[in-house]
């Protein structure tokens, strides 16, 4: 045997590879314990530097240890001369790349260098974006790297222009870029600001065509990476609605004005101020929101004293004045009448999509004829069904309602998982071309009904329709923002499996409310009913309190405004 080199056994290597780990966690935990003790008693020197280092050399995520390394060098600033503050700050630079070396997603890392260079009279931000390219090398999708070159680039005023030619070469080089389509979704907007179109405002047409172009050859390229899609999805986006008052409504039966916004506000004297001009005298009013809540939303209310709704005079006038961008909307209420309003059409509005020149509707029509013809090559691809559905609503929801249905249904068999989103999203489109629908017939009756609905949106559309059948789907709650609904006086929603009944609170002209075979449990489910105060007839066979004994006697004694209640 002699001359032979002995090898360990495998329980000889775990045995020596486990005092090993044990020998590192001890020199560890004494070092942390170190700094520790000499933070807590004030002796923030060079020697937590060194012991820092040693730790975050190979756990680079301890953040603790990070805000001590900051408390020295502040310290140190004012210490040392400016030659060994240079030194210092360029040795703690290459410790910090060698940190990232270990774990270049670390946040506490990057954070730390943002830190440190923001302190510095004259960084080097050429050697920083140098650094940043180098490290997106080894991993394009390092949105730490890509969180810290924003930084790097907005505190060097690089050219938006060059940081696009940046996403270029990274896409060029492999379209599986998540970061770079969303960095390029970031600065396109401010290479091309568009006026009155809000931070995520569209572009211009040129500009907004050739990206249809370079994404398309992306997905092509590689159908099922979805980043070249969801960029795509961004383009066929809409900008930010521009802030306006979509309907004024008065009513002398409830002795209410309400508004409707183009977007969620919160109206009160600190964020947004609404003025109420009565036949050209400003009138103090306290406004609130339907559910009486008083959270941000789309509809705000408030009550009107008799004075203002004298029907001797011919007319009266109303006019709100939105404060934020003196914006205002005015209604009539004549003679004789029981309400007025004023509205914008989303049929007019382009509400739900953007309105198309030829250009871009030739071209967006040239796409959906590829993405079908790459659906007919890759029948399962989720991505290129979920694009020719928005395809179809970007074009003509209407005319591709049909359609639309059935690629859900595709859609939907392809991607299980995601099933519930798409049957949200589906409903959504379907009540924003009901919506259309009811614009267009110029009718304030909306039915819904056998839909196979899941969700409720777009609501505050609906502030002046009276009769609203949801029979027949699939929803399990009238949500909140169904108390938009000021002017409803009938509400159909049999045969559903609804739990929660929390928009019908206070629902001014509520008379008939059908709720047959749906989940209700218990009779308090029914408490937002009771501050009906119009309603009569109330339709509740079919659901599970009904089985309870003495569920007629309470409901009598819980709604006792309501002369027919049928279980």
């Amino acid at each position: 045997m002699h001359g032979r080199l002995k090898v360990k056994t495998s329980e000889e290597q775990a045995e020596a590879k486990r005092l090993e780990r044990e020998q590192k966690l001890k020199l560890y935990k004494s070092a942390t314990q170190t700094v520790f003790q000499k933070r807590q008693a004030g002796e923030l020197d060079e020697s937590v530097l060194e012991l820092t280092s040693q730790i975050l050399g190979a756990n680079p995520d301890f953040a603790t240890l990070w805000n001590c390394r900051r408390e020295v060098l502040q310290r140190l600033e004012s210490q040392k001369s400016p030659e060994e503050l240079a030194a210092l700050v360029k040795a703690e630079l290459g410790f910090l790349e060698s940190c990232l070396r270990v774990n270049p997603k670390s946040y506490g890392t990057w954070h730390h260098r943002c830190w440190l260079l923001s302190r510095l009279p004259e960084p080097n931000w050429a050697r920083e974006l140098e650094l940043c390219a180098r490290f997106l090398e080894v991993d394009e999708r390092n949105f730490h790297c890509w969180d810290y070159r924003r930084f790097v680039a907005a505190q060097a005023a690089v050219p938006p222009a060059e940081e696009l030619a940046f996403t270029d070469s990274l896409i060029v080089r492999n379209f599986s870029n998540y970061s770079s389509w969303h960095y390029r979704s970031c600065l396109l907007p401010q290479l091309h600001p568009q006026p009155d179109s809000g931070p995520q405002g569209r572009l211009p047409e040129d500009v907004l065509l050739k990206e249809l172009e370079l994404v398309q050859n992306a997905f092509f390229t590689d159908p099922n990476d979805q980043s070249a899609w969801f960029y795509h999805r961004w383009l066929l986006g809409r900008a930010d609605p521009q802030d306006a008052l979509h309907c004024l409504h008065v009513s002398r039966d409830d002795a209410c004005l309400t508004v409707s916004f183009s977007r969620p506000v919160l109206v009160d004297s600190r964020t947004v101020t609404l003025l109420l001009i009565i036949d050209e005298s400003p009138l103090p009013v306290e406004w609130r929101t339907p559910d009486g809540r008083n959270r941000p939303g789309h509809v705000w209310l408030c009550d009107l004293p008799a004075a203002s709704l004298n029907d001797q005079l011919p007319q009266h006038t109303f006019r709100v004045i939105w404060t934020a961008g003196d914006i205002q909307k005015e209604c009539v209420l004549l003679k004789g009448h029981q309400e007025g309003w004023c509205r914008d059409s989303a049929t007019d509005e382009q509400l739900f999509r953007c309105e198309l020149t030829m250009e871009k509707s030739t071209v967006l029509q040239s796409e959906l004829t590829s993405c079908k013809e790459l659906q007919e090559l890759e029948p399962e691809n989720k991505w290129c069904l979920l694009t020719i559905i928005l395809l179809m609503r970007a074009l003509d929801p209407l005319l591709y309602e049909k359609e639309t249905l059935q690629y859900f249904q595709t859609l939907k068999a392809v991607d299980p998982m995601r099933a519930a989103y798409l049957d949200d999203l589906r409903s959504k489109f379907l009540l924003e071309n009901s919506v259309l629908k009811m614009e267009y017939a110029e009718v304030r009756v909306l039915y819904l009904s056998n839909k196979d609905l899941t969700v409720l949106c777009h609501l505050e559309q609906l502030l002046l329709v009276t009769h609203l059948d949801l029979s027949h789907n699939r929803l399990r709650a009238l949500p909140p923002a169904l108390a938009a609904l000021r002017c409803l006086e009938v509400l159909q929603a049999s045969d559903n499996a609804i739990e929660s009944l929390d928009g019908v609170t206070n629902l001014p002209r509520l008379q008939e409310l059908l709720l047959c075979n749906n989940r209700l449990q218990q009779p308090a489910a029914l408490q937002p009913v009771a501050s009906c105060p119009k309603l009569v007839l109330l339709n509740l066979r079919g659901n599970p309190l009904c089985q309870t004994v003495g569920t007629l006697e309470h409901l009598a004694e819980l709604l006792p405004s309501v002369s027919s209640i049928l279980t």
